[in-house]
Order: structure tokens, then C-alpha cells, then sequence
């Protein structure tokens, strides 16, 4: 019987597959499955894979299609009873199935969640999610704001992914976060297990950190969010304090936009999309966890302008 199945996108990820395929082996749970979906590498990501003789492993090799088909793709082939995503160039501590996995199944959840490891230039920073008794978001709607809304450092009842069709959204960027609401809206019951058993890896050209004409697709999600919550007045004012905090992060972050004149279009296309959808988000509580100058800067679409034009690395 298969307990979980992990599902493993890839793309040109050579440098850091085989840490993250001997951290899936090494699992001390051993009732797995590993779906390792190569999603159109040019490097020598497939020799990689087809190195290892783990039965476990399902290997399936595409043409290019994008992170979020891949992943759709992946979910569909699985047959475990939960699901777990991990990224091609992060790895998982030695327990993390196991654990994952006792809790869902002793406490009967839907969904897990766990602390992580926040990994850059070989600096490790835990990162600890807002402790909380096991719940669900209609009881709890400020868990769209306390949970990261990543895929990854969760455990999903699969049941759940296809009783409600949840899939991620496809042919856009930033696809994560509609996926993993859905997932949390749906879950009758949401745990917590208070240890770090993920480690996500940043890198300086990822996919997380570079800034492309791309961003505007943030915009996009934004928008789905706020649509699917748009009858539910419960989670009005954590959908508009998750709004504001995901748009002013993205217009401080066109700093390092290759293109300038595309970070400039961009901090105009989010300010008016607060503006009108948000009328008085100047006022919003997200504000009041920044510094005075931070705020000064992030509530003012002059001068995040002039900051990101002027800043240097």
C-alpha cells in the first residue's frame, strides 16, 4: 500500500537533483512512491534520475509545459493516500514523511503543514508557521495570512485533491497560492506539526527570485484569490490584508527587474489594482508591521518608483 506519493517536478535541475532524490530515499517511512515528472530538461537531469533503481521511483518525462501542468500532471498519476510536493532543488529531513504522516493519520486531517528551513548562500534560518490548534480556515481565516501558501512543507489528503478537483492553475506564473487556498478552504480539519522538515533552497537566478514581464501574472492570482473569496465577507479583511501585502511585496521586488521599464508599468498596474479594488488600502492593518520608513515607501507609488530606480545589489 502506497502512503504517500511525492511529487517532484523537474526542470533542468542537475546541480541539485541527487540531494533531492537521496533525501526521498532516505525517508525513513518507506511506503512511498516518488513521481518524478521531467518536464522537458535540455541538461542531464534524465541520466540523474534513471541513475537510481528505486522501485518506488515512477519516472514519466515530458515536453515542456510549465510548473503547474507538470504538477496537475503528477497528481493524476498518483496513487497514494496523501500527496506531497517538493521542489527539484530542495530536499526533505530525514522524518519528514513519517512525521507528516502520523499526524495526519492518529489526529484525522485533511491537511498538514510544517515549520521549514529557509536556505541561502549556505545560511539555514528556520522558519516557524504561527502555532495553532488543529482548525479549519472558515474558523480560522487568518491562516491565509500565518500559513506560507507554497505547495511544499504540506501533506494533502489526496481524497480531498480530487473529491473537490483542486488543481493548480496552469500557463501562469505564482500558481501555488490558489491551489494551496483551495486546499485549505476545503479541508475539514488543518494540522500542524511544530518541526522544520522541509528545506527550501534559494537561489539568487530561481525562478523565485528573478523578475521578468512575467510578474504581471501575480496580478492575475491576485485576482483569482480575491474572486473566489468575493461572496464570503468572513475573509474579506484577510483577503484584502494578503492583497495588499503580496502587491506592495512585488512592487518593492521590481528593484531587481531586468527590464526597468517593465517594473515601472508593473508598480503602476498594482497600485491602481489596490486602488480599485481596496479604495482605502493605505489604511490596511499590513502596514502596520513595517517600519515608518518602509511604509512611507511601500503606501507611496512615487516613491517606490524613485527606491527602485535608484537601488543597487
Amino acid at each position: 500500500m502506497i502512503d504517500i506519493s511525492i511529487i517532484v517536478p523537474i526542470y533542468n535541475a542537475e546541480k541539485y537533483l541527487n540531494k533531492c532524490i537521496k533525501s526521498l530515499l532516505n525517508q525513513t517511512k518507506k511506503e512511498l512512491e516518488f513521481i518524478l515528472v521531467n518536464d522537458g530538461s535540455t541538461d542531464s537531469s534524465e541520466e540523474i534520475i534513471k541513475s537510481y533503481k528505486d522501485k518506488r521511483i515512477k519516472y514519466y518525462k515530458n515536453e515542456n509545459q510549465g510548473i503547474g501542468k507538470t504538477r496537475n500532471f503528477g497528481i493524476n498519476k498518483a496513487t497514494g493516500k496523501y500527496i506531497m510536493f517538493l521542489d527539484s532543488d530542495d530536499y526533505l529531513v530525514t522524518d519528514a514523511c513519517e512525521e507528516m504522516y502520523k499526524k495526519a493519520e492518529t489526529e484525522n486531517l485533511d491537511l498538514v503543514v510544517c515549520d521549514f528551513y529557509r536556505i541561502e548562500d549556505e545560511k539555514k534560518e528556520e522558519i516557524k508557521i504561527a502555532e495553532f490548534k488543529n482548525t479549519a480556515l472558515k474558523q480560522n481565516p487568518k491562516l491565509l495570512l500565518e500559513v506560507n501558501l507554497a505547495p511544499w512543507n504540506k501533506l494533502y489528503n489526496r481524497n480531498l485533491l480530487e473529491k473537490y478537483k483542486i488543481r493548480f492553475v496552469e500557463d501562469l506564473k505564482y500558481e501555488d497560492a490558489p491551489f494551496v487556498i483551495e486546499a485549505m478552504d476545503k479541508a475539514k480539519k488543518i494540522g500542524h506539526v511544530k518541526k522544520p522538515l522541509n528545506c527550501y533552497i534559494l537561489h539568487k537566478n530561481s525562478e523565485t527570485t528573478i523578475r521578468d514581464e512575467r510578474v504581471f501574472d501575480i496580478i492575475q492570482i491576485v485576482d483569482k484569490i480575491r474572486n473566489y473569496f468575493k461572496t464570503r465577507k468572513e475573509f474579506t479583511e484577510s483577503v484584502d490584508k494578503l492583497t495588499v501585502r503580496i502587491l506592495t511585496n512585488y512592487t518593492i521586488q521590481q528593484r531587481v527587474q531586468q527590464d526597468k521599464e517593465v517594473g515601472m508599468d508593473f508598480i503602476d498596474r498594482a497600485f491602481d489594482y489596490m486602488k480599485e479594488h481596496i479604495p482605502d488600502y493605505k489604511d490596511n492593518k499590513y502596514y502596520e508591521s513595517r517600519g515608518f520608513l518602509r511604509r512611507t515607501i511601500e503606501k507611496n507609488k512615487f516613491l517606490t518608483k524613485i527606491y527602485c530606480k535608484l537601488y543597487k545589489d
